[in-house]
C-alpha cells in the first residue's frame, strides 16, 4: 500500500507539475498578448495624439495666416485712405491758390463745354463755388458766355454746367472719386510690392 500511495503521489505530482507548466505557459501567453495589446494601444494613442497635434498646428498656422492677411489688408486700406486723403488735401490747396487754379478751372470749364458739344451756346448756367465766381466770369467771358455764372458752395474745385435737361459736373474731387478704385489698386501696388 505504501507503494500505491507513493505511486499515486508521484502521478499526482506529475499531473500537478503538468498543470503548473500549462498554467505558466498560458500565463506567459496572456502576458505576451497583454503586452502586444498595450503596445498597440500606446501606438494608436501616439498616432492619434500626433494627428491631433498636427491638425492643431495646421489650424494655428491657418489662423495666423488669416490674421496676417487681415492685418495686411487693413494696413493697405489705411495707407490707401491716407494717400487719397492727402490727394484731397492737395486738391483743396490747389483750389485756394488762385494763380495755379485759374488754368485748372479754365481747363475744367472747357472740358465741360466740350461735353455739351454744339449746344455750348445753349448752356443755361455755369455753377461754381462762390469763391470761384469772379474767376469763372472771367473765363466764361473769354469763351463768349458772359452772364451765366451762378454759385453753389457744394460745387468745389470745378464746375457744373446746366444745359436743358443735362447736368455736367467736372470737378477735381469728382474725378478723384471716379478714379478712386483704380488709384487704390495702383497705390497698393506701389506701397506693397511683393
Amino acid at each position: 500500500m505504501a507503494n500505491l500511495a507513493a505511486l499515486l503521489e508521484k502521478e499526482a505530482g506529475a499531473e500537478i507539475e503538468a498543470m503548473l507548466s500549462e498554467a505558466r505557459l498560458r500565463a506567459s501567453e496572456i502576458v505576451a498578448n497583454a503586452k502586444t495589446e498595450a503596445e498597440a494601444i500606446v501606438l494608436q494613442r501616439e498616432r492619434s495624439a500626433k494627428t491631433q497635434h498636427e491638425a492643431t498646428l495646421v489650424r494655428a498656422k491657418s489662423a495666423a495666416q488669416l490674421e496676417a492677411s487681415s492685418l495686411k489688408l487693413n494696413a493697405q486700406h489705411r495707407a490707401v485712405e491716407g494717400v487719397i486723403a492727402a490727394a484731397r488735401t492737395q486738391i483743396d490747396a490747389l483750389a485756394k491758390d488762385e494763380k495755379q487754379y485759374e488754368g485748372v478751372l479754365s481747363n475744367l470749364l472747357k472740358e465741360a463745354f466740350g461735353a455739351v458739344g454744339n449746344q455750348a451756346t445753349n448752356v443755361a448756367s455755369v455753377v461754381v463755388n462762390s469763391r470761384d465766381k469772379s474767376l469763372a466770369e472771367k473765363i466764361t467771358a473769354s469763351l463768349g458766355l458772359s452772364g451765366k455764372v451762378k454759385t453753389d458752395d457744394l460745387v468745389q474745385g470745378g464746375v457744373r454746367l446746366l444745359s436743358g435737361n443735362n447736368v455736367i459736373e467736372n470737378t477735381l474731387q469728382g474725378r478723384l472719386g471716379a478714379l478712386r478704385d483704380e488709384l487704390a489698386s495702383e497705390i497698393s501696388k506701389i506701397l506693397f510690392r511683393g
